[in-house]
């Protein structure tokens, strides 16, 4: 039977049913594979939350996509050029006709991927200036109120408590969360700003220095203090913070920016509180010290006052000469007194004799006169003043009321003007825009004759017909067309497909023709490709 006939027999199938029965076949075969490849094209969720990108290594790419509710439920977060190990169900998508992988879980490609990924966001951080040394503040010497972020479950706690107690007992306030998994992250940073948000006096004391702790681990099992909340919200604790997070050798972004990097949990109790015993015996060296070094100031002064009071003279010696100028004054004083005594009568005689009832009288009746005067002075200076003041303002009334009309009458002008000139310029806007309209509509009407006059329908509608090849190319030339070419011949109305007659001779500028099978798989292709439109010039 020919091949043409088993094609004929073959069933149909419209375009959704054979989509949906490729979509049940992929998902068969594959309902749940791990794929490990590099993020490209990611750029960030869409606006309806879902993820786009392609998953791709050296020779292929497959595309991906991740549901909102998937994508808000990730530890890792997927970023343009991570490797990763992806997860998923892979499935079909009919609208374009390609295949994709649904991923449900992602994760990165190994350490190294981790460790690039760590030193890509430390950079990041650091250049924000996150880790510099200005920004971190000192520990206080001997805190009241300790604030400890940790997990109350777990060892560290029960480190941090015995040492403190074993050093100085303080006052511990923990926050419990989660240190490891999904979620862990937000908790810790949210318990740094909770213990920050305290106020001070009140019911829930505010910390002086805060403990962020946990165990040792892997990589992955501390990588909740290298997300980039937990960093921002380390650098931005105005209360004094020690990182205690893993062993010495573990390094975390959170150690940065921390004010102080304790190697262990209970390396970090012991950063928080000096030993109180060591206390005890410091302060009571230093009593002694004390109590010594003011032993010997007394001594010293004791020895000094001695030294001094040697050399000083005896007090006969200090005073004999004020003994004797005393007794030198003392028989001089009755002889100044009466002496003073004669030169005041003499004075007060002098100036009784001036004090009689008449100068009284006359010097009283003096000041009156002087006092009526000045009276007199005061009451016409006043009427004086006055007239002049109320002349002046009467003469500003009058130059405000004439200006205040004369400015009235400016505006009144000028308002008037400013009206006219709008006018004028509304009529000179409304002649130009009618001119301009009637220019762009003259351009218009030239534009579509000059387009009816160039376009080689017009020419078709004449009565002509354009010829092109199986590419959509326009034929110029009949010896340029092979025996049996498809051609397409556009008329006014319409496209006419045509053959070229099989017996002319092939044109002699062609090169040989292939062998038949060949020519008719090129011709094939040739045909699928999109009919253009020619130009007839």
């Amino acid at each position: 039977m020919p091949a043409a006939d088993n094609l004929l027999n073959a069933p149909e199938f419209t375009v959704s049913e054979l989509s949906s029965a490729l979509k049940r076949t992929v998902e068969d075969a594959y309902g749940h594979v791990r794929v490990r490849g590099e993020i490209s094209g990611f750029r960030g969720p869409h606006s309806s939350g879902h993820c786009y990108f392609a998953l791709k290594d050296e020779s292929a790419k497959i595309e991906a996509v991740i549901w909102k509710g998937v994508h808000s439920r990730m530890r890792f977060k997927p970023q343009e050029g991570l490797e990763v190990i992806a997860t998923g169900k892979l499935t079909t998508f009919p609208g374009s006709s390609k295949y994709q992988i649904v991923i449900e879980a992602i994760e990165p490609a190994g350490i190294g991927a981790l460790m690039a990924l760590m030193e890509e966001r430390k950079r990041k951080l650091a250049a924000e200036g996150l880790f510099d040394e200005a920004r971190k503040q000192l520990l206080p010497w001997l805190p009241e109120v300790i604030g400890v972020v940790t997990s109350p479950t777990g060892a560290v706690i029960r480190d941090i408590l015995h040492r403190l107690q074993d050093r100085f007992p303080r006052r511990v306030l923990v926050w419990p969360v989660k240190v490891q998994g999904e979620g862990s992250a937000e908790q810790v940073a949210a318990a740094i700003r909770g213990f920050n948000a305290l106020p001070e006096g009140g019911r829930i004391p505010r910390p002086d220095l805060l403990i962020v702790a946990r165990g040792g681990g892997s990589l992955e099992d501390l990588w909740s203090f290298n997300e980039e909340i937990v960093v921002r919200a380390a650098a931005e604790s105005m209360i004094p913070l020690i990182s205690a997070v893993g062993h010495e050798t573990d390094i975390t972004l959170i150690d940065f920016a921390a004010d102080k990097r304790a190697p262990t949990p209970t390396a970090a109790a012991e950063m928080a509180v000096p030993v109180r015993s060591e206390l005890f015996v410091e302060v009571e060296s230093l009593a002694r010290r004390a109590m010594v070094c003011w032993q010997r100031g007394q001594e010293s002064r004791r020895n000094e006052l001695r030294a001094a009071a040697r050399a000083l003279p005896g007090p006969s010696e200090l005073l004999a000469i004020p003994r004797q100028r005393l007794d030198h004054l003392t028989a001089a004083l009755p002889r100044g007194l009466k002496a003073n005594t004669h030169a005041h009568h003499r004075r007060f005689a002098d100036v009784s004799a001036g004090l009689t009832l008449k100068v009284l009288r006359g010097q009283v009746a003096h000041a009156s006169q002087r006092l009526t005067v000045a009276g007199e002075r005061i009451r016409l200076s006043a009427r004086a003043l006055l007239r002049s003041r109320r002349d002046r303002f009467v003469g500003l009334e009058a130059r405000l009321r004439a200006s205040r009309l004369a400015n009235a009458e400016a505006q009144r002008n000028a308002i008037a003007r400013d009206r006219e000139r709008a006018q004028r310029l509304a009529e000179r806007a409304r002649r130009a825009l009618l001119t301009g309209m009637h220019r762009l509509n003259a351009r218009v009407a030239h534009s579509g004759q000059l387009l009816a006059a160039l376009s080689y329908r017009g020419v078709l509608a004449r009565g002509f017909a354009l010829v092109r090849d199986a590419r959509g190319h326009a034929v110029h030339a009949a010896t340029s067309i092979g025996p049996g070419a498809h051609l397409s011949v556009e008329f006014a109305d319409g496209r006419v497909g045509v053959t070229a007659d099989a017996d002319r001779p092939p044109a002699t500028s062609q090169p040989p023709e292939a062998p038949p099978r060949a020519t008719r798989t090129v011709l094939a292709k040739r045909v699928t490709k999109p009919i253009d439109q020619g130009n007839l010039f």
